[in-house]
């Protein structure tokens, strides 16, 4: 595997499908670390900042506590089926529909991108088991109320378009807090 000079992950220029999607899902994870890395956490909650996108709510922190619910989301409840982790429990998502959002201003820098790291880890890990059992065709265990289900093919591409959009977002903020530009 050969790294860019952020120490991005290059995906595979003629890989099968399986490596293609996994390479650029882990290119996306990568550009997300690289640009929430060595910040402090006025710059990751927004508190204190003077640079702005209004009319926007969004912060980097928030970012990585959206991605980590996402993660969790879509391996570990939809794909396996199974509880949503523990940080994500008691939430009451009907009263704050937005609650990763918004919660991530009282979390350190450390613990935001410990919770989006140990998320994105679970997911690594569903990925192998769902590959292992029946490929990228694996269904999702929790399906929509139509009985549609979604299969890990269908679940890598909604993640890589998830991170590409929100990387854009990151690519913003990171400019308007310190500078800091790149792809």
């Amino acid at each position: 595997m050969s790294l860019d000079e952020q120490g991005r992950p290059e995906p595979p220029w003629a890989g099968g499908e399986r490596e293609t999607l996994i390479g650029f899902l882990e290119f996306q994870r990568a550009t997300l670390a690289w640009k929430t890395q060595g910040l402090d956490g006025d710059v990751l909650d927004g508190v204190g900042l003077t640079s702005t996108l209004a009319p926007s709510t969004m912060t980097l922190g928030g970012i990585l506590k959206h991605l980590a619910w996402v993660e969790d989301f879509w391996f570990s409840r939809r794909l396996l089926g199974g509880e949503a982790a523990a940080i994500w429990q008691g939430v009451d998502w009907t009263a704050e529909p937005d609650w990763e959002w918004t919660s991530a201003a009282s979390d350190s820098p450390g613990e935001l991108q410990r919770i989006w790291s140990d998320a994105v880890e679970q997911s690594r890990a569903t990925t192998a088991q769902a590959l292992a059992a029946e490929g990228l065709d694996s269904l999702e265990v929790r399906g929509y109320p139509d009985g549609t289900r979604v299969s890990l093919r269908w679940i890598l591409i909604h993640m890589i378009e998830e991170y590409a959009r929100h990387n854009g977002h990151a690519d913003l903020l990171r400019e308007a807090v310190d500078g800091q530009t790149g792809e």
